[in-house]
């Protein structure tokens, strides 16, 4: 006979529902997609945006690419942002 050992052990912390802060399917929704610099980064925004934007139609994407990734987001950027996006995607590739 052979038994399988299942080696997941419990989870050890309650699972807690996420909720949004806002409500993305009550019309249009500006959602900024921040590329990190790293290579790839904003290739996997592209398709971020795809799939979000076939959930989501009524959205407006504004895409940011801090360019290095070794900085923080600048303040001119991070002021757009702000006045710009409601939910922001920040993408850290490899």
């Amino acid at each position: 006979m052979i038994e399988f050992l299942d080696p997941r052990a419990a989870s050890g912390t309650p699972i807690e529902a996420y909720d949004l802060g806002i409500d993305v399917r009550q019309g249009a929704v500006d959602i900024g997609l921040l590329a990190n610099g790293f290579p790839d980064s904003v290739r996997f925004l592209d398709r971020v945006e795809e799939v979000l934007a076939a959930q989501l139609p009524a959205a407006r994407f504004h895409r940011y690419d801090k360019g290095d990734p070794t900085s923080v987001v600048p303040d001119p950027m991070l002021e757009a942002i702000v006045a710009e996006c409601r939910a922001v995607v920040a993408a850290y590739g490899h």
